[in-house]
């Protein structure tokens, strides 16, 4: 059986490689390069400068064996979205910021494999590493990425015409602290989406389609199904690949036969939930100013495509952000809201923002859970039951219990997906807390995906054989910097959405339609109905409990990287519990005014500072700066809060009889919720009661007395003479 399965998935993959060498041509090795620093708006310049192809190396060369600044081309084991063996180079360029242009012009040919490709379109797909990227067609600018929006499948004829020219031309910078690259360059020819439109069931026979649906039979289908499947594959008359027509006629009786098995009825009892997604770090490779702006474009960039794509449901997180809009953008908050109330923009998150969960404190966890929630509650009338930690590095065992607390019920990260040592063994769980609590805790898929069906396919089988649920979620959405969706995402979506949207019963015999797509059903959808469809499950009880931390195997430096913050986090953590402490007693005692807003703004920069980029370490020198300024601010309204409460506080205390007339009162105050003893630390100031003091001789000068007159021992500070201990 074994034996049998392996012929029949070579002969199912033999025609897969066969319909994608009619619809792709690799590209990577025709581009020219040019190293100028040439800013685009002076593309036109460009001609004049030389030009050089790069030459590619065998795989046995080092990476570092090419001069540091010109490009050349080496060999890679792997590449994002293309197989290992379709990949024979790389195309690499010095770090530090680097500009290399790269030039090609295509020339679009009659047929590929002797198929006819007029009318179909032509994109050509990218994919770099790179801190900018802005690709020119014919000329003109029509896209731009970086190092997070990394791939791009870019429209350069909607309809081509055998002997035209297209000229592509990319402008790459490469990253500051690594060389850049581009992995991947194909031009793909497709069923024209104008077409598909017009004409869905044509889709049907788009090669590169076609291809995606038997590699995602191979995903799915039991051992005797792939055998039946390969004796049908087998039997497409490869020989009328130069007339499309004709050719098309084999493809219709090989749909017909998978048809008459039912085979495609075994994918599309399976169903993918789609969710729209823009994990946005508050700052790490940037600034938080350039936060603010992403987060502009990347909202803006949603509700245009829901204007198109009135099926697309989006979700956020960071309430910190949501307040920035409001506070900056109100027509665009105005815009979010209304969206909010209709069940298309899905707020998630539940904290101020996604913060580092290992350094914080307990008071800390509840803080970010208690603002977060109340800004939902406030700005939207709602709050969300989801805890969206995507990219956290680690969670505390004692989590659940705070969440179950906030009125959050489930758990959502794919962090642990990252470690390096031990793979966490759960997709999906319940994860537990020492008192008991529960949430339903799910491994998402990676942030950052686009909507590639076959790797969709391979996460659902896999899913399924971890879980034994026929149904997943699919976060989609350029991350990390913000991006979110994209117009070629959705509609690749619509592509294979066509199953979903058919009638329940078969149409007449001789009429292929959408019904024949092996693909699951796509439904867009809430992470919280997903989630709750779960949870609701009789099968949700049988799942497996985890009751430990959730602990990181990798970033681990994390902990010990820019020890400043660390040690800001703490003081001013400890300083706000004093400054609330105080200010509530001055207000019990004396009916002064509680200093609600300021110590609801100083707490809001600590939590901001408890991002899981800034608190840990991980961002550029710039982003510590900003946050120093933050930390200083905190101390130094804090202090004033302090200080003025204290001296409120001290001014209703009756103070017994001094036990000398040139005696002043001391008092200690212990603010924690225990007796305890402990050296006390008294600054000694320069003058009091109009006395010039020698601090030399403080020790001297200077007694401590309790309220009976005996003298308690006290000493100066070694480390400090101005600081009298007792």
């Amino acid at each position: 059986m074994e034996q049998n399965s392996k012929i029949a998935n070579n002969l199912v993959g033999e025609a897969i490689a066969q319909l994608l060498a009619c619809t792709e041509i690799d590209t990577l090795g025709n581009w020219q390069s040019c190293d100028t620093n040439l800013p685009a708006s002076q593309i036109a310049q460009l001609y004049s400068f030389p030009w050089n192809t790069p030459a590619p190396q065998s795989n046995s060369s080092p990476s570092n064996s090419f001069p540091s600044n010109s490009s050349q081309s080496i060999s890679s084991e792997e590449s994002p979205n293309l197989p290992p063996e379709k990949i024979t180079e790389k195309i690499t360029w010095a770090k530090g910021s680097q500009v290399l242009w790269l030039r090609q012009k295509l020339l679009i040919p009659t047929a590929l494999q002797t198929y006819p490709l007029a009318d179909l379109s032509l994109r050509l797909a990218l994919t770099w590493w790179a801190a900018s990227a802005q690709i020119f067609v014919d000329g003109v600018l029509v896209q731009e990425g970086d190092l997070f929006d990394a791939q791009a499948r870019i429209l350069l004829r909607e309809k081509v015409l055998p002997g035209d020219t297209v000229e592509v031309m990319v402008r790459l910078v490469s990253p500051s602290h690594d060389q850049g690259a581009l992995m991947r360059s194909r031009c793909i020819y497709e069923l024209p989406y104008s077409t598909f439109e017009n004409s869905p069931d044509l889709q049907l026979f788009d090669l590169h389609f076609m291809a995606d649906q038997l590699a995602v039979y191979q995903q799915y289908l039991a051992e005797d199904q792939l055998q039946q499947l390969a004796e049908i594959t087998d039997k497409i008359d490869w020989d009328l690949l130069g007339d499309r027509e004709q050719f098309n006629l084999s493809l219709d009786r090989w749909y017909r036969a998978v048809s008459t098995l039912d085979l495609p009825r075994a994918i599309q009892n399976h169903k993918i939930h789609l969710l729209g997604h823009a994990h946005l770090d508050m700052a790490w490779l940037w600034e938080v100013a350039e936060t603010w702006q992403v987060a502009q474009r990347t909202f803006e960039s949603v509700i245009h495509l829901q204007e198109d794509f009135p099926e697309l449901i989006f979700c956020h997180s960071t309430p910190a952000l949501y307040q920035w809009i409001e506070q900056h953008r109100p027509d665009l908050f105005q815009i979010i809201h209304s969206k909010v109330q209709q069940g298309t923009w899905e707020l998630v998150g539940g904290m101020w923002i996604e913060p580092e969960m290992n350094l914080i404190s307990g008071e800390s966890i509840a803080r970010q859970l208690l603002y977060g929630q109340q800004y939902f509650l406030d700005k939207f009338g709602q709050t969300t039951q989801i805890a969206w930690l995507p990219d956290t590095f680690g969670f505390c065992a004692s989590l659940p219990q705070f969440l179950k607390l906030a009125g959050i019920n489930y758990f959502v990260t794919q962090k642990l997906d990252w470690n390096d040592t031990t793979k966490f063994p759960h997709p999906l769980f319940w994860w537990e807390s020492a008192d008991g609590s529960r949430v339903l805790s799910l491994m998402s898929n990676p942030i950052g995906e686009g909507f590639e069906p076959v790797k969709i396919a391979t996460y659902g089988a896999a899913w399924q054989a971890k879980t034994g649920l026929d149904s997943h979620l699919w976060l989609m959405g350029v991350g990390d910097h913000g991006g979110g969706p994209s117009r070629d995402m959705l509609e690749t979506i619509r592509r294979w959405q066509l199953n979903s949207q058919a009638p329940n019963s078969f149409p007449k015999e001789d009429i292929i339609t959408s019904q024949n797509i092996a693909f699951p059903q796509l439904q867009f959808t809430t992470a919280i109905d997903y989630l709750e469809k779960i949870n609701n499950l009789e099968t949700s009880s049988k799942l497996p409990v985890w009751r430990d931390e959730l602990y990181l195997e990798f970033h681990r430096g994390c902990y010990t990287t820019h020890g400043d913050q660390k040690y800001f986090n703490r003081y001013c953590e400890g300083l706000l519990y004093e400054v609330e402490l105080l200010a509530a007693i001055a207000t019990l005692t004396t009916n002064q005014n509680y200093p609600q807003a300021a110590i609801t703004d100083i707490w809001k920069k600590v939590l901001f500072n408890q991002f899981h980029d800034i608190l840990p370490g991980t961002s550029i020198a710039e982003v510590f700066a900003t946050a120093n300024q933050d930390w200083q601010a905190v101390i130094k309204i804090g202090k004033e809060i302090w200080e003025a409460s204290w001296q409120t506080i001290f001014s209703k205390i009756n103070l017994p009889i001094l036990p000398q007339k040139d005696a002043q009162p001391i008092i200690v105050f212990n603010s924690l919720n225990w007796q305890r003893k402990g050296v006390v630390s008294l600054a000694l100031p320069d003058r009091i009661l109009d006395v010039s003091l020698d601090i030399q001789k403080a020790d001297q000068t200077w007694q401590i007395l309790d309220s009976n007159g005996q003298i308690i021992p006290s000493q100066l500070s070694i480390s400090d003479p101005n600081t009298l201990l007792f």
